[in-house]
């Protein structure tokens, strides 16, 4: 039997304020292209299918049309289960609907653990795989509140309560298999984040877990496991250096930190219960660069990318101790009429101004908008050649804004 595990698509999603639709269905066009050309038996899908709770029209109508497609293939089952970011109630809303076509969707927790374990079955009807399809679990499914608790305890417990409805789910499906003669492959899917994965600046997944003891160990899967399936995490990796336990990644960069990160999809064969693994590549859809230096090197480099004449959207990041007035204005110039798009600009010469606190008196509103501007000056390390030219400019708009509120006065 093959299976292809996916996970984290997020449709939906944006970058700054740039759709990416056209991204989205070309990857799951591709995702169809391939489960006919990999002969693909089962699709696995580990959570987080949108964005949001409410997603758009257009992302729902990408995930049915991509269900529909894969019910008219020669792939006989899809999976999936509810991440973090996923409504558990839209998910489960088609769910008698949609196991007409062999789509079977574990969108919570409930009381019953029946109903996060599926068995697939070959076309004659024989029981083929049997998957324990563990949604994203939340805090009210695993733990009980108590008074008194502290954080630590909190964390605690919530991990000690995913480990334990693990072991639950798999408990029951052993028992299951061993029913059906233990020789078809056992699979774990699960929607969580195991102690020692690998995060990206920018995925949000890293923020969400800043701080956090929320990460279970991978020692919680057993042996008697021929393959887990994870999501959460956006980059491909193996938990605890085993081949068979897999977080399969993003599809497409969720953020500009993930710009030079190759994306797969995991296929998975087996032989009886023997699992053997292949990473299919997943072409890059939309090209992504980052670009850092002074201004003239941000130049340089943004009139390369414009020489190529391809879609390229770009982060740019002014790092220089000048101050450049027109920074947007030059950067959207050297780009204007190619296929060459700024999504962003960050410019590190901007700073906050910081109240000295060696004076506990001292307040903001204590100060005169000249003493901020100075502050401004020197918390940006502005070179002092440059500081009477900024400070004539400064009191020219001071000026002018102090002239206008004398004329609504009158």
């Amino acid at each position: 039997m093959r299976i292809l595990h996916s996970s984290d698509w997020h449709l939906g999603r944006t970058l700054g304020e740039k759709r990416r639709y056209d991204e989205f269905a070309a990857f799951l066009d591709w995702m169809i292209d391939t489960i006919a050309a990999e002969a693909i038996d089962a699709v696995l899908i580990a959570g987080d299918i949108f964005d949001t709770t409410a997603p758009s029209h257009r992302a729902l109508q990408l995930y049915y049309d991509f269900l529909q497609k894969v019910g008219k293939s020669r792939c006989r089952h899809v999976v999936l289960i509810a991440g973090n970011h996923d409504s558990a109630s839209l998910l489960a809303a088609p769910q008698r609907l949609l196991r007409a076509l062999d789509v079977h969707v574990v969108a919570a927790a409930t009381d019953s653990i029946d109903d996060e374990i599926v068995l697939l079955r070959a076309e004659d009807g024989s029981p083929e795989m049997i998957i324990c399809a563990v949604p994203y679990l939340r805090d009210r499914d695993i733990r009980k509140v108590e008074a008194g608790e502290s954080y630590s305890d909190k964390q605690a417990k919530l991990i000690q309560g995913i480990q334990d409805h693990y072991a639950a789910v798999v408990q029951v499906a052993e028992e299951k298999r061993s029913r059906l003669g233990n020789q078809i492959p056992l699979v774990a899917m699960g929607h969580l984040f195991t102690a020692g994965g690998q995060t990206m600046e920018g995925d949000g997944v890293r923020e969400l877990y800043v701080g956090s003891l929320a990460h279970v160990s991978a020692s919680m899967f057993p042996s008697t496991l021929d393959y887990v399936a994870l999501g959460h995490l956006h980059i491909p990796q193996k938990v605890g250096g085993d081949e068979l336990r897999r977080y399969s990644g993003s599809p497409i960069p969720m953020s500009f930190g993930e710009y030079k990160q190759e994306k797969s999809v995991v296929l998975v064969d087996f032989s009886g219960r023997e699992g053997t693994i292949k990473l299919l590549p997943i072409p890059r859809f939309q090209r992504l660069e980052r670009i850092r230096g002074d201004l003239a090197a941000i130049k340089s480099q943004l009139s390369e990318l414009v020489a190529t004449k391809a879609s390229i959207w770009t982060e740019v990041t002014y790092d220089s101790l000048d101050v450049v007035g027109d920074l947007r204005d030059q950067v959207e110039a050297t780009v204007r009429g190619s296929q060459v798009e700024v999504l962003s600009i960050k410019n590190l010469r901007v700073g906050a101004v910081m109240i000295d606190h060696t004076n506990e008196t001292e307040s903001l509103e204590d100060l005169k908008i000249e003493d901020v501007f100075e502050r401004c000056l020197s918390a940006n390390e502005v070179p002092e050649e440059q500081r009477q030219e900024l400070r004539h400019t400064f009191g020219e708009a001071r000026d002018s804004l102090t002239l206008t509120d004398i004329n609504v006065i009158d």
